[in-house]
């Protein structure tokens, strides 16, 4: 079914500032979704700071031509839907793939991503959905660099402990000394 010129030059609009605003694309490829799977996957990625939209292929392929982004001659073919994330690519990723294992085989197939203005294909939109989100990643950091100040910690700790441990023994021996003393007075 033919859009309208108005129509077309909003699509334009959208998917411009999108690319600007994002942090990628995520393309997907489906077929025979229901109305009910298309929210839930949107309700998805908008759960990780993105956003999906199934689009005009021909359009979206202008604004990529346009903003020199290089995707692979007839990548842009078929029902498209294409996840923009606004944070990281990784979390959106993940959704994508994990809606696809969902779905039955071929009815929602994850075609490629372009991150940073480079294309990646299938096998590397599946390796970025393996990436630990940017808040795992921070937590490991922060783990690595508080890892030797905690075995220092504890090994500080220990050496105090047993020096207490010594005066203690040496202070209950003092009393068991002074009971027999105490006694016999």
């Amino acid at each position: 079914m033919a859009i309208s010129r108005a129509r077309k030059e909003e699509l334009i609009a959208l998917y411009t500032e999108q690319v600007e605003q994002s942090q990628g694309m995520i393309f997907a490829h489906y077929t025979g979704l229901s109305v009910p799977q298309m929210q839930a996957l949107r309700q998805r990625v908008r759960e990780v700071d993105g956003l999906a939209f199934v689009v005009k292929n021909t359009l979206l392929q202008r604004v990529l031509k346009e903003k020199a982004i290089e995707v692979p001659e007839g990548f842009l073919t078929g029902p498209m839907i294409v996840a923009f994330p606004h944070k990281d690519a990784p979390p959106v990723a993940k959704a994508f793939r994990e809606f696809a294992k969902e779905m039955e085989e071929g009815r929602f197939k994850l075609r490629g991503a372009v991150v940073d203005g480079t294309f990646y294909d299938e096998k590397a939109v599946i390796r970025l959905a393996e990436l630990p989100s940017r808040e795992q990643l921070l937590a490991q950091v922060l783990a690595t660099i508080n890892a030797p100040a905690t075995q220092t910690v504890g090994v500080i700790a220990s050496g105090i402990r047993q020096v207490l441990n010594v005066l203690q023994a040496y202070v209950d021996k003092l009393e068991e000394g002074n009971k027999p003393a105490e006694a016999a007075a």
